[in-house]
């Protein structure tokens, strides 16, 4: 684009400069000639191999001119006549009127060869410009791709701080490279100190906080079989009872939640409805007392291959909520080909409720100490990330309809 603007700029500039250098020559001839005809009569008229003057006395017929140059007005014109232009300044006096004819092939000549040495030169230094530019353009971004392409081989499990070397090929790279490969550099080692320390969480914690829910189960356990505990301190074991299952799929759900995107829990071909029983046996306790019926229905017996603890963290937690919120009446487990519906008579949610039934700590029911907040937010964000999609529909006063889609794992 430059060198078309250049281009351009030189012609225009040629035309202009030839057009400009012309008419003063023209003049200067006229005015050379009406000068010495006033000092010495019969001043002869300019004529050489590029002039030719011709002069018309008044009264005289212009007939004598050539016929190229009669009938033209005062002024400058462009003459042309077989392989060459002219130009013909004709100008009027009280004793007659001069016209000088001039041929402008040298000058032509000389403005096209100055204007095509004067672009060359132009061009070759915009060129040798843009190529010492584009060279150092090159050195510059060189570190900069080297980073990038050391960031993006990065396992971000563990990020190879050694990569990113600014000085590897030369130490070309500015201050403010190395500085970018030394943000760099301490953004990579804390991230490896962060995804540690995740680990270190998880492992942890899958342990830790398992042990001792394990030791209040097997004791709440051996008390409730104990024949000599009073029916006050039963209801208080089953209260512990139920308290450490929610713990128990709380914890199982955030673990599995904290686990990286690409380690997965442990996939399996399983029974659905297997799966369903041992959390509709799990739940039974909830309903201790109240008038509601809990019972599946099975209109197909579908197998999956998946991880079955992610759909029984879901599954126990949408029960947990149907138990909570329903105080008489049904609740029903549909096992259908490709999902599990959980039906349930309960309070059901309003729509503004049902618009913020996902965000953690929410509640509906501020007064309702059972709730947790947690729950629905669980079983969402582990439907977002193992491809099982959940759907609430409810009407207030007359339940709450939860569905879990899981038609791409259903095994073949």
């Amino acid at each position: 684009m430059a060198s078309f603007a250049l281009l351009i700029g030189f012609y225009i500039t040629g035309v202009l400069v030839k057009e400009t250098l012309a008419k003063d020559r023209l003049e200067q001839e006229a005015a050379d000639y009406w000068r010495g005809a006033e000092q010495i009569p019969g001043f002869p008229l300019p004529r050489t191999s590029t002039v030719r003057g011709f002069f018309i006395p008044v009264g005289t017929s212009a007939r004598t001119l050539p016929m190229e140059l009669q009938g033209l007005a005062p002024g400058v014109h462009d003459l042309r006549v077989p392989d060459r232009s002219h130009k013909v300044l004709v100008q009027e006096r009280p004793g007659g009127t001069l016209y000088v004819r001039m041929s402008f092939r040298l000058l032509q000549k000389a403005v096209w060869w100055t204007g095509v040495c004067s672009m060359l030169l132009a061009l070759l230094a915009i060129y040798s410009v843009s190529w010492l530019s584009y060279r150092s353009a090159i050195a510059l971004v060189r570190p900069v791709n080297r980073l990038a392409e050391a960031v993006s081989r990065w396992d971000p499990r563990q990020p190879d701080v050694h990569a990113i070397r600014v000085d590897s090929d030369g130490g070309d790279a500015g201050t403010e490279v190395h500085q970018l490969g030394g943000a760099l550099r301490d953004l990579a080692a804390r991230t490896q100190d962060f995804v540690q320390r995740e680990r270190d969480f998880t492992r942890d914690a899958s342990h830790e906080l398992r042990t001792p829910l394990t030791v209040v189960r097997v004791a709440t356990d051996m008390m409730r079989a104990d024949p000599e505990t009073p029916a006050r301190m039963q209801r208080s074991l089953h209260r512990i009872q139920r308290a450490g299952q929610d713990m128990e799929a709380v914890i199982d759900a955030f673990l599995i939640l904290a686990r990286e995107g690409d380690v997965a829990p442990r996939v399996e071909d399983f029974a659905v409805h297997d799966l369903v029983y041992e959390a509709v046996d799990k739940a039974l306790p909830m309903l201790a007392g109240k008038p509601v019926a809990l019972e599946v229905v099975e209109s197909s017996q579908p197998t999956l291959h998946a991880a079955p603890s992610v759909l029984r963290v879901m599954l126990d937690n949408l029960l947990s909520n149907a138990c909570t919120f329903t105080e008489e009446g049904r609740i029903e487990v549909h096992i259908e080909r490709d999902r599990i519906v959980v039906n349930d008579t309960g309070i059901g949610m309003a729509p503004e409720t049902l618009q913020r039934v996902y965000d953690p700590f929410y509640r509906a029911d501020q007064f309702n100490p059972s709730g947790k907040g947690m729950g629905l937010s669980i079983v969402r964000r582990l439907g977002e990330r193992f491809g099982w999609p959940v759907m609430l529909e409810s009407t207030p006063g007359a339940g709450t309809r939860a569905t879990i889609s899981f038609a791409d794992t259903v095994a073949g």
